[in-house]
C-alpha cells in the first residue's frame, strides 16, 4: 500500500441540491456528524460503518457545533438555533434493540429545542459557557455573544458586535452554484490545551500568539475569536478582555475557505507554530514567529503569502501536512521544517525563502469530488486518515500511505518517477467518474433544450395562427381540433358523447409535458340558474404525438332531456414547465410545479342539430361549429312506446280533451337555389337541392368539408326527415322548392327558392332548431357571391312586406306589454298566448336569404 492513498466509501446519502456548504464534526466516541446542507444532518457511526439517526430540522442547517463534552449539539437553521442531546433523543426513539439495528432512526427536532431565535445564523461556535453565533445583515456582519443555561430553553445576550458589510471582489464558484458558503468561525487560545477540543479550538505558541494578537490578550490569558469572511478579511476578537473591538487581522482578498494551525517543528510538538489561512482561488497565508534573537527577543510575526493551484473547496491541517480539494482532485501540502536543532535568525531565513517554494509544488492524492474534509485519526503504522464528503453525496475515508515524510519539493521528481500502476489506474478511474458525470449532465441538457426547442416552435406555430388578421381555411391549420358526437346508453339513461380528435400535422412532435384540455360550457344560461354560466373541464394527458398522428378522446356532453344547446367546447394544448426537470430536480424548484404555457387551438359549437336523433343511425365528423349524430333504433321504439302508453294512460284519467293533439309550432326560411347550386354543387346533384340541403344541414358545415361523406347519396333520401330532439320531442325538418315573383314591377320577375320548414310540438326545440339552421346558412353567406338586381328587387319587396306587418302588429305588442305591468285582470297565460299568435304571424311569411 506504500505510495497509494486508499479510498472506501462507508455510505451514500446521495445528491442533494445544498443550500449552505458541507460540514463534518466529530461526536461522543465513534459517532460522526454529517451536515450536507440540506434541512437533515446524519449521525454516523464509524466503528459501524452505518447511519444510526437522522435529525430532521425545519430549515436548511448552516452550521453545527458540539459541547466540550460532546454531550449536546448546536445546530443553527432559518429560524435560529437548537440545542439537544443526541444520545438522548436517540435512547427515546429506540423502543427495543431490533429498532436500533434495523434502520436510522429519524428524529425531528421540535421548536422546543429552539435556544435562540435569530434569523440568518451563518457559522456558530461554543467557547466555555458562551455560544458565538455570527449572522449576516443587510449592511453588516452581527457576532452575537450569549450565555448558555443548562435549565433555560432561552439563552441571555451578552453582547453583540458588528462589522461593515464588504462585497467580495469576485463571486465564488459556491456562490454561483446556488451554495451559501458559511464563514469560518475558530477559538485560538494560548499554552497547553486543558483538554481536548474539537476542530474549531487552536492552540498557538505562547509567543506567536503575543505576537499576532497583542501582549494585553497574551497576559490576560483570554480566547481570541478568529473568523473568516467571504469578502477575504480575516477578523479577531479578544472574548475575555474588557473594551475588545473587532480588528482585521490579515486580508487574502479573496473568500476565507480554511483556518487551522500546523506544528511545523519536531522539537517542540505540543504547540502549534503556524496558523494557516487559504482563501477560495488559491491563495495561502502563513503565520509564523520569525526569531530576531535569543530566547525570543525581538521575535516579529512573519506572513507567508503564496498562491496554490486553485479552486479551493475545503482544507484540513494535521501537525505537518496540509490537505485540500479543489473538487477535480484532492492535494497535500509538506509544512513541516524537520528536526534540526539549528535556530536563530539564519535558520528562519531560511525556511521563509523554501517556504513559498514549497506552497508552489502541491502533490496530487488522486481522490477526485471530495468537497469537505476532516482529520480522522492516525493509525499505528503512521499514516493519515481522512474523512471526506464527495459532491455526489459518498461519505468517504481516506487512507493516506505512511511514511510520506519523504514526499517534498526534494523529492518530488522521485516520488512522480515511481508512481506505480495501481496509482495510475486510481487517477484515471477518478477521470473517468469525472467524464461520465460530465456527460451525462451535458446529455441531459441538452435533452431539455431539445425538447423546449419543440415547445416553442409549436407556441410560435398557434400563436402565429391566432395573431394573423385573417385565420387561414381549417385546412391550412397544421394543428386543429374537430368532433364528433354520437348518442350512448349507459346504466339505462341516453347520453350524447363528444368525441375530440387532436390532428397534428404539423413537422413537430408533441412530447411528453402536453394535455389536451377540453372546457365546456352552454353559450345562454337559464335566470334560474344565479346568472352564472357553469363549465366544465376535461384534461387529456399524452406524449409523443408524432408528424401525421391523432389523438381520439371521449367525453360526456350532455343526458337525455337536456336543453343547454346550444354548447361551446373550446379546445386548448396545455405544456407543464415541470416536465422538461427529471423527477428528483421538481422536489428543488416548487414554483415550476404551476407553470404552464396554454395554447388555444378551435373552438367547437355543438348546436340542436347536432343532438338530433335521426331514424337511422348516421355518423359524421365535425370541425369547428359542425357535428354529427347517431341514434339507436331498439332506443327509438322503446321510447315510442312509452310515450303511447303514457298518453293513453293520461287520456283514460283526463278525458278526451286531454288527448287531444298537441299544438304545433313551426318556423320557415327560404334559401336562393343560385345560392346553393353555388354552395352544394361539389357535394349533391344540383337537380335534388332539397335532399342535398338537408344532408348537409345534418352533416359536416362548410368550414371542415365532407370528409370521408363526399357522394355518399344514401344517408337521405327524402326531402322529409323525422328525429327527436335531445328534450325527447319529435321535430320535423322538410324542404322544397318555391318560387318568389316581385308583381308591383312593369313586367314580372320570379326566384327560385328553396323552403325550410321546421315543425314540433315543443318551442324550445323549433327556436333551438331554427338558430342552428341559420347559423349553418351563415356561412354560406360569407362566401356567396353578390346579389344580382333582380334579386334586390325582389329582397326589397319582401322587406317592405315585412315592414308593414311589423307596423301593424305593434299596437298589438305594446298593449301586450301594458296589460302585463299594469295587471288589468289579463293572466299570464293569456299574454304569453297573445305574444305568441304575434311570433307566428311575424314568421308568416318566412325569411329569405340570398
Amino acid at each position: 500500500m506504500d505510495g497509494r492513498c486508499a479510498v472506501d466509501t462507508w455510505t451514500q446519502f446521495g445528491c442533494t441540491h445544498a443550500s449552505f456548504s458541507p460540514r463534518i464534526t466529530f461526536g461522543l466516541g465513534t459517532d460522526v456528524y454529517i451536515c450536507t446542507g440540506s434541512d437533515e444532518v446524519y449521525v454516523f457511526n464509524t466503528r459501524e460503518r452505518k447511519v444510526t439517526a437522522v435529525l430532521q430540522f425545519p430549515a436548511p442547517v448552516s452550521d453545527l457545533s458540539e459541547s466540550h463534552d460532546k454531550q449536546l449539539l448546536y445546530v443553527s437553521c432559518g429560524s435560529g438555533v437548537y440545542c439537544f442531546s443526541p444520545l438522548l433523543l436517540l435512547s427515546r426513539a429506540q423502543t427495543s434493540p431490533a429498532d436500533a439495528s434495523s434502520r436510522p432512526a429519524v428524529l425531528k427536532i421540535s421548536s422546543e429545542s429552539l435556544v435562540v431565535g435569530e434569523e440568518g445564523v451563518s457559522s456558530l461556535l461554543l467557547v466555555g459557557s458562551v455560544l458565538l453565533i455570527l449572522s449576516q445583515r443587510e449592511t453588516s456582519w452581527l457576532l452575537s455573544l450569549y450565555k448558555t443555561q443548562a435549565q433555560s430553553s432561552s439563552y441571555e445576550l451578552l453582547s453583540s458586535f458588528s462589522l461593515p458589510l464588504v462585497s467580495a471582489g469576485a463571486q465564488g464558484d459556491t456562490e454561483r452554484a446556488g451554495m451559501r458558503r458559511r464563514p469560518v468561525l475558530s477559538c485560538v487560545h494560548s499554552g497547553d490545551p486543558s483538554s481536548t477540543l474539537s476542530d474549531s479550538h487552536i492552540h498557538l505558541k505562547p509567543v506567536l500568539f503575543k505576537l499576532l494578537f497583542g501582549i494585553d490578550t497574551a497576559l490576560a490569558k483570554s480566547p481570541v475569536i478568529l473568523f473568516g469572511l467571504p469578502d477575504g478579511r480575516l477578523c479577531f476578537l479578544p472574548l475575555r478582555l474588557p473594551g475588545s473591538r473587532l480588528r482585521v487581522l490579515h486580508s487574502l482578498e479573496q473568500p476565507v475557505v480554511f483556518v487551522g494551525a500546523s506544528v511545523v517543528k519536531e522539537t517542540d510538538p505540543g504547540h502549534a507554530q503556524c496558523l494557516v489561512a487559504m482563501g477560495e482561488q488559491g491563495r495561502v497565508v502563513l503565520m509564523k514567529a520569525i526569531k530576531g534573537g535569543s530566547e525570543g527577543a525581538g521575535s516579529t510575526a512573519g506572513f507567508i503569502e503564496g498562491c496554490v493551484p486553485g479552486p479551493v473547496v475545503c482544507g484540513s491541517v494535521d501537525q505537518h501536512h496540509l490537505y485540500y480539494s479543489t473538487g477535480s482532485d484532492l492535494l497535500l501540502l509538506d509544512l513541516s521544517e524537520g528536526s534540526s536543532g539549528r535556530e536563530g535568525q539564519e535558520r528562519d531565513e531560511e525556511t521563509s525563502s523554501k517556504t513559498p517554494a514549497a506552497l508552489q509544488s502541491p502533490t496530487s492524492l488522486n481522490v477526485c469530488g471530495v468537497m469537505t474534509l476532516a482529520a480522522l485519526e492516525h493509525n499505528t503504522a503512521g499514516g493519515v486518515q481522512l474523512l471526506g464528503l464527495s459532491v455526489r453525496g459518498q461519505l468517504q475515508r481516506i487512507v493516506l500511505p505512511e511514511g510520506r515524510q519523504d514526499v517534498g519539493v526534494s523529492s518530488q521528481t522521485s516520488s512522480h518517477g515511481g508512481r506505480s500502476v495501481r496509482d495510475l489506474l486510481s487517477a484515471i478511474g477518478g477521470v473517468c467518474e469525472r467524464v461520465s458525470a460530465l456527460k451525462t449532465t451535458i446529455k441531459s441538457k441538452n435533452q431539455i433544450l431539445r425538447h423546449l426547442n419543440q415547445v416553442l416552435n409549436v407556441s410560435f406555430l398557434l400563436t402565429a395562427r391566432t395573431n394573423a388578421e385573417e385565420h387561414p381555411p381549417v385546412q391550412e391549420k397544421q394543428i386543429r381540433c374537430r368532433a364528433m358526437t354520437r348518442w350512448s346508453r349507459l346504466l339505462q339513461k341516453d347520453f350524447l358523447t363528444l368525441t375530440c380528435v387532436l390532428d397534428n400535422s404539423s413537422p413537430y412532435v408533441l412530447e411528453q409535458g402536453w394535455t389536451l384540455s377540453v372546457t365546456v360550457f352552454p353559450v345562454s344560461y337559464s335566470p334560474s340558474a344565479g346568472g352564472e354560466s357553469s363549465s366544465t373541464n376535461f384534461s387529456f394527458p399524452f406524449h409523443d404525438l408524432h408528424p401525421g398522428e391523432t389523438l381520439e378522446v371521449s367525453l360526456p356532453l350532455a343526458a337525455a332531456g337536456d336543453t343547454c344547446f346550444p354548447l361551446r367546447v373550446a379546445c386548448s394544448l396545455i405544456f407543464s414547465l415541470s416536465s422538461l426537470l427529471a423527477e428528483e430536480e421538481r422536489t428543488h424548484l416548487p414554483d415550476l410545479q404551476s407553470g404552464c404555457i396554454s395554447l388555444p387551438l378551435d373552438t367547437l359549437t355543438v348546436d340542436w342539430l347536432h343532438a338530433l336523433q335521426l331514424s337511422r343511425p348516421t355518423t359524421h365528423p365535425i370541425n369547428k361549429n359542425s357535428t354529427c349524430q347517431s341514434s339507436n333504433i331498439t332506443t327509438d321504439t322503446v321510447q315510442a312506446f312509452l310515450s303511447s302508453h303514457r298518453t293513453r294512460c293520461i287520456g283514460r284519467g283526463g278525458g278526451g280533451e286531454s288527448a287531444a293533439k298537441a299544438e304545433q309550432y313551426s318556423a320557415r326560411f327560404r334559401v336562393s337555389s343560385e345560392l346553393l347550386g353555388d354552395a352544394l354543387v361539389e357535394t349533391s346533384d344540383p337537380q335534388n337541392l332539397c335532399i342535398a340541403l338537408l344532408d348537409w344541414l345534418l352533416s359536416e358545415g362548410p368550414g371542415g368539408g365532407r370528409t370521408g361523406q363526399q357522394g355518399d347519396k344514401s344517408s337521405l333520401s327524402s326531402s322529409v326527415v323525422q328525429a327527436r330532439g335531445p328534450n325527447g320531442e319529435t321535430v320535423k325538418l322538410s324542404a322544397k322548392e318555391v318560387n318568389i315573383g316581385e308583381e308591383s314591377s312593369g313586367k314580372e320577375e320570379s326566384l327560385s327558392t328553396i323552403e325550410v320548414q321546421v315543425d314540433s310540438s315543443s318551442i324550445a326545440a323549433v327556436c333551438g332548431l331554427h338558430h342552428a339552421v341559420l347559423h349553418r346558412i351563415q356561412a354560406l353567406l360569407q362566401r356567396a357571391p353578390e346579389s344580382t338586381a333582380s334579386t334586390k328587387r325582389v329582397l326589397s319587396s319582401g322587406l317592405r312586406r315585412a315592414l308593414q306587418r311589423a307596423e301593424r302588429l305593434l299596437p298589438q305588442i305594446q298593449q301586450s306589454r301594458i296589460s302585463g305591468v299594469f295587471g288589468d285582470g289579463t293572466s299570464t297565460g293569456q299574454m304569453t298566448r297573445s305574444l305568441l299568435a304575434i311570433y307566428q304571424e311575424l314568421r308568416e311569411n318566412p325569411l329569405l336569404i340570398i
